[in-house]
This record gives C-alpha cells, sequence and structure tokens, in this order.
C-alpha cells in the first residue's frame, strides 16, 4: 500500500519526465489537502470544545454528555461512510483501494491500548488527535504533550513485535 510520503517526489527530480513531474505535482497536492485538512479539523475541534480540558473532565466524571455526543456522533459517521465509500469503490488520494481488514478480537490488545490511551488522554486532559490545535491556540504546555507523544510512538515502534498484535 502507498502512501503520500513514499509518493513524495522532489520537483528537481523532474525536469525531463512529464509523468514524475505530474507525479511530484500531485504529491504535493495532496499534502496540501492533508494540510487544509488538519486546518479545518483543527479549527472545528476548537469551537466545539472537543480540546477544552474541563470537556474531557466531565466526560471522565460523567457529568456531561457533551464527549459523548460527539465521540458517538463520529462513530455512527464513519461507520456509514465507510460502508457507502466502500461499497461506491472510492479510493484513497493515493489511489489505493479503501479496505478495513477485520481483526481477531484480543481482549489483551484492546485491554492494554485502551488503558494506556484513557490514562494518557485523562492525565493530559487531551486526546492526541488536537494536539497542534492546542499548541496552535496558544497553549504551549502541549508541547510537553506533543513531545510525549512522539516519545510514546518511537516506544511503540520500538516494542511493536513484542506486542499483542504483531
Amino acid at each position: 500500500m502507498r502512501n503520500a510520503a513514499s509518493m513524495a517526489v522532489h520537483p528537481d527530480d523532474c525536469r525531463e519526465n512529464p509523468v514524475m513531474e505530474e507525479a511530484a505535482v500531485t504529491s504535493w497536492a495532496a499534502w496540501l489537502r492533508y494540510l487544509l485538512a488538519g486546518t479545518v479539523f483543527g479549527f472545528i475541534a476548537i469551537r466545539s470544545e472537543i480540546i477544552a480540558w474541563y470537556r474531557i473532565q466531565e466526560m471522565f466524571r460523567f457529568d456531561a454528555f457533551h464527549m459523548y455526543g460527539v465521540i458517538g456522533s463520529a462513530v455512527l459517521v464513519a461507520f456509514v461512510s465507510l460502508r457507502v465509500m466502500r461499497a461506491a469503490g472510492a479510493t484513497a488520494l493515493d489511489g489505493s483501494r479503501i479496505d478495513y481488514p477485520v481483526k481477531e478480537p484480543g481482549v489483551s490488545r484492546y485491554l492494554l491500548g485502551g488503558t494506556a490511551f484513557g490514562l494518557g488522554w485523562g492525565l493530559v486532559g487531551a486526546c492526541p488527535g488536537p494536539i497542534l490545535a492546542l499548541i496552535g491556540a496558544g497553549m504551549p504546555a502541549f508541547l510537553v504533550v506533543l513531545l510525549g507523544a512522539l516519545l510514546g510512538t518511537l516506544t511503540y515502534g520500538a516494542l511493536r513485535r513484542f506486542l499483542p498484535h504483531a
């Protein structure tokens, strides 16, 4: 499966080859689409208060329906959208087929992953998705959270083969 990073071609490498030049333009256009989608997501996340620590604390204390409503509607929209895109034969931005393989259920995978994710979410007061939006909204303390997320990703990469899903 190809991704945008593997498709990235430097424009200087394409001067004599029109096919390569088109691939370079396409990869830059794909990156711009991702940037635009991320910017829109960040704006919506800030305006809907899903990145606000008090909303997250309300959720973990079962004090308000706000976050459960947002998460539940996101799951429903994703479920329906994936079904429709798959039935329509839609492709991803890189041209690959949209597919989601069914995995074998594994209690340890979900228990360990969910516990680690939930603890981090509860301790930090933010989901990993909008970290950049929080930094962009003027909360520099989330630079520490970003560093932690990057270190966690590196740790996961190093330990991946020892984890239950490998």
